[in-house]
């Protein structure tokens, strides 16, 4: 390390040592570090704040406090807990490497980044902030926060993603070999609380003597991103069907894929062209039923896309026993229904739909 690099690290420890947050995942000064816990909070924290996650992860440490628990556990239990924090990819590859360290591992996480990144759902990230705060290596995890962090330090003009590469470089030459892990969580904490998206607080910054960007009156102008793009639309139609004695037909969409191994009211494909009724209803879940169209969309937006659904629903006598699983809306919440399904119900539910309609054309 440089001179430079040292007088940062040491500037960053001591001001972390005064104003670390005290989250329920991170260990107390000189106590060593779970990594089941540390790797549970940080599969949490993507793409999530710490507010919306703290909860979760009390709960799912309640619930499984082990990683021969969680190796142990139904699948569907997983994703069940899961709810509300999507992508939910995430949970299968938590339950797969859960049961993988334990089948092969003696259920323990090893030490080093590249045996980490080996493991199902863990990337270049996540191995780093194991491998740093777990086991002390020095290792350099970048997320949004240390990324903002590090672009505005040296003033990076290269533009996001190009960008990443560098700032990973160069984290990695300010992580100290002594107290690695504290340094990468008083980057992140320096990021959440003061090197903010907007109005940062660069007189409580302990690098803000510096910081080339506050040095230029310009901050907020890093990181630089490329000009936004507008997400794609796509279309479907799902299909609310409600049988007699009041129970609704769910079914299980395919493990792989996106929101994979979850339960979803029966729906068409997800397509960019508009879907004719007629067409959507040859897909219904159940033939022979006289279809409703409800009013109003259901609009939800993913990474990548937005969607938008229409809903039609009907009521059945005894349909096909193979269509899916039959579950009455009480028990609704005993299933793994991701945000934009629980969209669809409440909708539904909006507009029941009380008898037997002429057939939509």
């Amino acid at each position: 390390m440089t001179p430079d690099a040292t007088a940062l690290s040491a500037r960053l420890l001591a001001w972390y040592d005064r104003e670390r947050r005290e989250l329920p995942w991170r260990a107390p000064p000189g106590v060593a570090a779970d990594p089941y816990a540390v790797w549970i909070s940080e599969v949490m924290l993507q793409q999530t704040t710490v507010a919306a996650v703290t909860p979760y992860f009390q709960a799912f440490l309640a619930r499984w406090p082990r990683l021969q628990d969680l190796a142990a556990a139904d699948l569907d239990e997983v994703l069940h807990a899961w709810q509300g924090l999507g992508y939910y990819s995430r949970a299968r590859n938590l339950h797969a490497c859960a049961r993988l360290l334990v089948a092969e591992h003696e259920g323990r996480f090893p030490a080093a980044e590249d045996d980490l990144r080996a493991l199902p759902g863990i990337g270049a990230y996540t191995a780093a902030a194991i491998a740093a705060i777990a086991f002390g290596q020095q290792a350099a995890p970048v997320d949004g926060n240390v990324i903002r962090v590090i672009a505005r330090l040296y003033a990076l003009d290269e533009p996001l993603p190009r960008a990443r590469q560098r700032i990973e470089s160069l984290a990695k030459a300010l992580t100290p070999a002594r107290r690695p892990g504290d340094f990468a969580q008083a980057l992140m904490d320096l990021g959440a609380t003061v090197c903010a998206p907007r109005q940062p607080r660069c007189p409580a910054c302990p690098w803000h003597q510096a910081c080339a960007a506050r040095a230029q009156g310009q901050a907020e102008a890093f990181p630089v991103r490329p000009p936004a793009t507008i997400k794609p639309l796509r279309l479907g139609v799902a299909f609310w069907l409600v049988r007699s004695d009041g129970a609704v037909l769910l079914r299980r969409r395919p493990e792989r894929g996106l929101l994979g191994g979850m339960m979803e009211v029966p729906s068409t494909p997800w397509r960019t062209e508009p879907w004719p009724l007629a067409e959507a209803l040859a897909l219904a879940p159940v033939a022979g039923v006289s279809w409703q169209p409800l009013p109003g969309l259901v609009s939800h937006t993913f990474t990548h896309f937005t969607l938008e659904l229409a809903v039609v629903a009907a009521r059945v006598g005894v349909p096909a026993a193979d269509a899916g699983v039959w579950i009455r809306p009480r028990d609704f919440a005993a299933q793994a229904l991701p945000s934009v399904m629980k969209k669809v119900v409440r909708l539904a539910q909006a507009a029941p739909v009380t008898g037997r309609k002429r057939p939509a054309r």
